[in-house]
């Protein structure tokens, strides 16, 4: 990275734009959230190297990312200061009674790291090794990105378009209102766990991207392609889709939980009623984060991408996938339709990226063009066909699951092609003839 002829190289100057353009998006997302008197990502980032971090979790788990870069030694030497700084931390705080969290050890462990890879390597070790930090701050900074973003949708975003979703999932039987009375079936436990796998969506994240990085060290680069990058890209073009058609979730436009602001409260005894669908008003600080449901999408991307894994990760991909459709149904933050949108907003994403690291053909860009072509056909039928939908729900609904599914077969279609075509082909060896032996 010292030669100055590598800087000359395409890949090389294509990330260097896509990281101008992401800082400029940063800087751009900073000046809106001012201006509606909320701190902006960058802002949040950093309060969170002295100040109580809002999820550790997140933090350590990018920190866990940023190791796979380095030595076993010195991993075990980053998780040790990591663990002793939010230590001191959290016996200063607990002494001055402020609330205690950790991950602050995690960012600053992190952010040390990349200062040791300015000032203490070079060459390609260097380059590894901010690989690896500018994974972990990436994966810590789309987080923040998506506070921003959903804390934006609120404040511009006043009428929603729930009742029109409603009236389109009645072709899909409502699954929001079946799941969320299963669910209340389970009691306690099921709610607790389906309750964990949502929040903590990242662990699983983690999990599988370790596999997939775990040889990062040993070859000295990073795979192609892995699960952190669709990540990434689900997290930045997601919330941009929320401004165009904002959407609150059943819980909240007929449940309890949306207050004087719901129509009524249905959720999840009462299935909406059919009727004419239109926008309506809802508060300014709850996220128009329904449509297509990223929680999902993230769930997708950790099932395919654990599909090559062993036997217990592949498990962990469908558990990781079955539990998160449960809890984004049964506890009402979605509706049937926003899951539908999500998987092929997912399918389409890691189509792409898969495409651009292998190199694009005619059938990749097919295969994208199709996927987007369905996603936004799903949010146009949603928004203007919802009542026709509702009318026909024998013939509408599978129609709609097959055209998801289309998209899911395509990719699966596709992938397995090209996984034939990058295997290396065996050329059977010619079988050598006994020698007779010499007495």
């Amino acid at each position: 990275m010292d030669d100055p002829a590598v800087w000359r190289r395409p890949r090389v100057v294509l990330w260097a734009a896509v990281s101008l353009v992401g800082l400029g998006f940063l800087v751009a997302l900073e000046i809106a959230s001012r201006h509606y008197g909320t701190p902006g990502p960058i802002t949040a980032q950093a309060r969170e190297v002295i100040f109580p971090p809002r999820s550790g979790t997140v933090l350590y788990a990018a920190m866990t990312l940023m190791l796979v870069a380095l030595g076993w030694r010195q991993r075990f030497i980053a998780v040790g200061a990591a663990i002793g700084i939010d230590l001191v931390f959290w016996l200063v705080r607990w002494s001055a009674g402020a609330p205690t969290m950790f991950g602050n050890g995690a960012l600053i462990v992190t952010l040390a790291c990349a200062v040791v890879a300015v000032t203490r390597r070079t060459g390609r070790e260097r380059a590894l090794l901010l690989k690896g930090v500018g994974l972990a701050l990436l994966l810590v900074a789309g987080r923040k990105t998506g506070y921003t973003w959903l804390d934006i949708t609120a404040k511009t975003r006043p009428m929603v378009l729930d009742q029109y979703v409603a009236t389109a999932d009645h072709a899909l039987g409502n699954p929001s209102w079946v799941a969320g009375r299963i669910v209340q079936a389970t009691g306690a436990v099921g709610a607790h766990v389906l309750e964990w796998v949502y929040i903590q969506l990242a662990v699983g994240a983690v999990l599988v991207a370790l596999y997939q990085l775990r040889n990062v060290a040993a070859e000295r680069r990073f795979p192609a392609h892995h699960l952190v990058r669709t990540f990434l890209v689900i997290g930045l073009l997601g919330p941009g889709i929320y401004m165009v058609f904002p959407v609150v979730g059943p819980i909240l436009a007929y449940g309890a939980d949306g207050g004087h602001w719901a129509l009524a409260d249905l959720w999840p005894n009462t299935p909406p009623p059919l009727g004419t669908p239109q926008a309506m008003v809802f508060d300014d600080f709850t996220p128009r984060n329904c449509m297509p449901s990223l929680h999902t999408a993230w769930a997708t991307a950790i099932f395919i991408h654990s599909r090559k894994g062993p036997r217990a990760l592949r498990y962990l991909g469908a558990f990781w996938l079955v539990a998160t459709l449960g809890a984004t149904l049964g506890f009402g933050y979605h509706y049937g339709a926003d899951i539908l949108a999500g998987v092929v907003f997912t399918v389409t994403i890691e189509a792409a990226l898969r495409a651009f690291a292998r190199g694009w053909d005619r059938r990749a860009g097919l295969l994208v063009g199709y996927g987007t072509a369905v996603f936004a056909g799903l949010l146009a039928s949603y928004r203007f066909l919802s009542q026709e939908l509702a009318a026909l729900p024998w013939l509408t609904g599978p129609l709609l699951v097959l055209a998801a599914a289309s998209v899911v077969a395509g990719y699966v279609r596709s992938t397995r092609l090209w996984d034939r075509e990058a295997s290396p082909v065996r050329v059977p060896q010619p079988r050598r003839e006994a020698q007779p032996e010499l007495v």
